[in-house]
């Protein structure tokens, strides 16, 4: 969004669609949240009917991660050039059918054929990527991780698919559900594309795709921020697909239950999020990513001493959530006061594509150190506490806010 598109919007002009905007972006990353993530609630099918061990469903359950994290990085550089009602329209649009494909697959019981649908299936994360610019362009720069937060809430996805798939299994059949999902998700599209409109402070950029990419990556605190990012979003997207292998796992969960704790896992980070984004509008984003990670240490060691009651890693699990929320709502309100105004959606996309990245390996990493003898987690739980804590440490170098000058080029 050029700076002198920027200056040209009034007030007025940015309030009368703000929220109505703010809402569909918000409720279509919720959708594309539940496609991306519907893998992760059915890994004990998977499991059970293709007869896989931990390593496998880590690898199945991590792969819609990978390319969902990836692909932000040009989806958040097409969102500057084209504007988010095209970008969410297209997205959700290839995302539907590629629900359906992942139902076929998985009732045919090919797993690689599923690990290469799932690798695809990741395009539906690629949502958040276009929602962070487009939302962002709505509000004024005071206000702007009150709107980041807010559409961040549409990580809730993850939720409602953890809550629901299970069910919808239950009620209409595992081909009966992707059905539905997919027909929810081409439903949006067509909704986006008829409801949406474009910010008046945004225009066109006129310049290639790759020089701003190329930019985008010149600039210190697009790697600073992916850090953090890729930490505390990243913990949150891995603990919302892998928890319910994790609670059957160690404290031997039915999916259904599993799926009910791992609901309420995401709907507290999500909570968390927008308030987190609002505290960062007022004392500033360090303050606020500081607690979270100082937080998420914590809650890592007691969760990896693999507490015997439930009201004990519960609430353990339930804290590091809203940790992790605030974290989010806070690393993202930097990213509006510290890019530049014209890259907010290329930076944006490159710091959720690390936010995705870091939620793809600790799947990968706990079915790896997995010890079934002792039905423990340690060592991976205890590699997120010594990241957490670096990150803590790096959030002291980051710049609070204000605009991007030469000193933060690399």
């Amino acid at each position: 969004m050029p700076a002198s598109a920027q200056s040209r919007a009034s007030s007025a002009d940015l309030r009368s669609g703000q929220l109505k905007n703010l809402i569909v972006a918000t409720v279509a990353s919720t959708v594309g949240f539940w496609a991306w993530t519907i893998i992760g609630p059915l890994s004990s099918r998977y499991a059970a009917d293709m007869d896989l061990g931990a390593g496998q469903t880590s690898i199945l359950v991590a792969m819609p991660i990978l390319v969902g994290s990836v692909a932000r990085i040009p989806v958040g550089a097409l969102t500057d050039r084209y504007g988010g009602r095209i970008m969410f329209t297209v997205i959700l649009g290839i995302t539907a059918p590629l629900v359906l494909l992942t139902g076929i697959v998985g009732q045919m019981g090919n797993f690689p054929f599923l690990v290469v649908i799932a690798f695809f299936l990741g395009i539906a994360g690629t949502v958040f990527a276009i929602g962070i610019p487009f939302c962002s362009a709505w509000y004024e720069r005071t206000r702007k991780g009150f709107a980041t937060g807010v559409f961040g809430a549409g990580m809730v996805g993850t939720a409602v698919s953890a809550f629901f798939t299970p069910r919808l299994v239950t009620a209409v059949g595992y081909m009966g559900t992707h059905i539905t999902i997919a027909v929810v998700v081409a439903a949006m599209a067509v909704f986006c594309w008829l409801i949406l409109r474009e910010s008046p402070a945004w225009s066109a950029p006129t310049e290639p795709v790759l020089p701003k990419i190329t930019h985008a990556f010149s600039l210190r605190v697009t790697w600073q921020l992916c850090f953090l990012y890729g930490v505390v979003f990243g913990a949150f997207v891995a603990f919302s697909n892998y928890l319910p292998t994790y609670l059957g796992n160690v404290y031997d969960y039915d999916a259904t239950a599993a799926g009910t704790r791992t609901a309420g896992f995401a709907v507290a980070a999500v909570i968390a999020r927008p308030i987190g984004g609002t505290i960062a509008d007022k004392v500033g984003p360090k303050l606020v990513t500081l607690t979270s990670l100082a937080g998420t240490v914590v809650l890592a060691i007691v969760v990896a001493l693999r507490p015997e009651e439930e009201r004990v890693y519960g609430t353990a699990f339930i804290l590091m959530a809203l940790f992790l929320g605030l974290g989010t709502g806070g690393v993202f309100a930097w990213v509006g006061r510290a890019a530049p105004a014209q890259d907010v959606g290329t930076v944006g996309g490159i710091i959720a594509a690390a936010g995705g990245l870091g939620g793809y390996f600790p799947p990968l990493v706990m079915g790896a150190t997995y010890d079934p003898a002792n039905r423990s987690y340690f060592v991976g739980l205890m590699l997120l506490a010594a990241f957490a804590a670096v990150a803590f440490l790096l959030t002291f170098t980051v710049r609070n806010g204000g605009k991007v000058d030469q000193r933060t080029r690399t």
